[in-house]
Formats: structure tokens, sequence, C-alpha cells
């Protein structure tokens, strides 16, 4: 089997993440790195030693030996450096969340999903957390059709990035299209269908407030409520709280149906968990019939060497995974450019409207 050649833009802490998974995959080598952070850059090249540190995006594109891309840099920076590599040399390639920041962004995305020459990944990478996947895979049977679906993330505040530029929604996109594009993802994906209306009500509570950086104030909030209202008529809410670090799950799902519930209870990542309070919760997903015949609780722990490689319940390494069958020409792309563009729609569609007050007619 050929080993595959990456190339990686952007080291921040999910950089070093999906360092860390392709490390643990013995047919994928990391042969290129960019990183203007010196920092960054130097705390990358102790996990692949071996990587040839380019000095722009073009010069790494440059390297003949590349099969793959991945970018992980800045939200604000993904469309420019996806059109950079789209009118240089197309390859495959596994893009973070969000695709995009800004509005004006939407119709080059588009054209890009029209015109790209070799696959691209959204990289989402909740659907791949073991609890959130197998309830994926029982909702239908589960609910009898879900029609109701409520997702709650109860976490840490945001942390520090090179430069602060997560404090601003000029780069982040906002924090309902950074933290919470991986929900929106995941709503259209469990119900099937797409939404029509939304409203919200969000903003900064208790984090960030009187925060300045080079004369500014910091504008990214911290909390919020999100509805949404489906073509299929199920609705779903999503509930945001970022200054409730003792939360016991971080994430928790519930999804309801004419003939059931089904629910996904996701813990933190263990770098963030207190070794004081023993072992870090098992994740679990419980079914809950109607009729009252009985609950069924499933467990689905993760590998504690995935745990270690990063902070989302190991499935950057299951994304990972099928990622390098894509490149292999041996897999297919499971959350496109389409995906990755309706779930920062939503999240711009729930910003707009916690800004005025109105739902937003998708």
């Amino acid at each position: 089997m050929k080993t595959l050649n990456y190339g990686l833009i952007g080291c921040g802490m999910m950089g070093r993440e999906h360092l860390n998974n392709v490390a643990l995959l013995p047919g994928i080598n990391i042969a290129a790195i960019y990183e203007p952070d010196e920092g960054m850059a130097a705390q990358a090249l102790a996990i692949a030693p071996g990587a040839q540190m380019a000095g722009s995006v073009g010069e790494l594109l440059a390297i003949e030996a590349l099969d793959a891309l991945v970018i992980a840099s800045p939200n604000h920076c993904h469309a420019a450096q996806l059109a950079e590599i789209a009118a240089s040399r197309p390859l495959p390639i596994l893009v973070e969340k969000p695709l995009f920041t800004d509005p004006a962004d939407a119709p080059a995305i588009a054209e890009l999903n029209a015109s790209y020459g070799a696959p691209i990944w959204v990289a989402m990478e909740y659907r791949y957390m073991p609890p959130i996947a197998t309830m994926v895979d029982r909702v239908q049977a589960a609910t009898g059709g879900p029609l109701m679906l409520s997702i709650r993330e109860h976490r840490f505040p945001f942390l520090q990035k090179v430069g602060n530029w997560n404090r601003f929604n000029k780069n982040s996109g906002g924090t309902l299209v950074e933290k919470c594009c991986h929900f929106f993802d995941l709503m259209r994906l469990i119900l099937k269908a797409e939404p029509v209306r939304v409203m919200a009500s969000a903003g900064q509570a208790v984090n960030h407030r009187g925060e300045i950086y080079e004369g500014k104030e910091s504008d990214i909030w911290d909390s919020g409520y999100v509805l949404i209202d489906f073509d299929s008529g199920a609705k779903a809410m999503l509930e945001l709280c970022m200054f409730a670090d003792g939360s016991r799950y971080q994430e928790e799902f519930s999804v309801v149906g004419p003939t059931g519930k089904i629910e996904a209870f996701v813990p933190g990542a263990a770098k963030h968990w207190p070794p004081e309070l023993g072992e870090l919760p098992v994740p679990k997903v419980i079914v809950s019939p109607r009729d009252q015949s009985g609950f069924e609780v499933l467990e689905t722990p993760v590998d504690p060497a995935l745990l270690v490689a990063g902070s989302h319940n190991g499935s950057t390494f299951y994304e990972h995974q099928k990622f390098e069958a894509v490149v292999r020409g041996t897999g297919a792309v499971e959350v496109t450019l389409e995906d990755g563009a309706k779930a920062v729609a939503m999240g711009q569609a729930a910003q707009q409207s916690a800004r005025t007050g109105r739902a937003v007619e998708m």
C-alpha cells in the first residue's frame, strides 16, 4: 500500500489534533506544513519531525510529493486558501469548519463545489463521535421518524488562540457559526430535512465582557438559544452555554418521534476533566420506547489512545480513516461542500436573528 503524503495548513490546537490522529494511521505521512507562527510551528514539528516547513501556501503546493491537504487555519482564512489551491493545484482536501465566515464568500464556495477537480471533505468531527454516530444509526428505529431534536452544549469558554483571532466575529464568523455549525450540520443529518425558519436569542452574558485586544473590545458571544423549523415539519433547538465548565456531560442530545426517544450523552475532552473527580464519564446512548417496554442503555466508550490524541472523543481519528479512503479512491466524501455551506448559512441566520430579534426565513 502506497504511503500518502499530506500537507497541513495551520497548526494551532486543531491542526495539532489532526497531526496526532494522522500519526495513528500507518498509511499516511505528514510531508509538509505551513504555519506562520513560530511557536505553533515548533510544536507541530515536535509531532511530525520529518515534515518540510513551507513559507506560504504556494510554497507548500509546489511540493510535488503531496497527495492531499488538511486545512486547519483560522476560520477567516479558509475561503481564500481554498481559492488559492483551486487556482494552483487541486488536491483532495479535508478543510476544517466553518467552511467560510463572510456571507459574501458563499457564491465562490458554490462555484468551487461545481468546478473543483478533486474531493473536498468538510471536517464535521461531531458526526464521528461514537455516541453520536450510534444515535444517528438508530434514530429512525428508536423514534419512528424524528420530529423534535434538542441539542444542549454546556462547556468551558473559548480558548486563547494566536493573536486572539477568535475573540472577534469578523474572524470567527460569530459564535453561532464558529462553535455551532457542527450542531446545525447534525440537525440536517438526523432530521433528513432542510431548515426553513431560524429564530435565536444570544449574547455575551459572562465571558469576554470588557476584554480589550489592541484597543478593540471582544464581540464574541458565550451563550444562546436557537430554534429552527424544518421543511419536514420537524423542529430543533440548540442551547449553548460556555460558562458551564463543571458539567458532567458537555453535550446532551435528545431526539423524539411518534414511537420513542433516543438520547446521547457526550463528555468533554479528557484533558479538561479534573483528575480529582476520577474517571472521565463514559459516553452513552439511551433508547426510551414510548410504549414503556423498557429502557436500553448503550455505553459507547472511546479508545484511551484516541482520547489522548485530541479533544473530540476519537472522532478526528475516525474522520481521517474515512478521508484516507477517499484519497485512495476507495471511499466517498460524507460531508460535502454543500453540507458545510448550509451549516454556515444556518449559523449566519441565527446570528442575524439574535441581532435583530426577528425570525429569519431560509
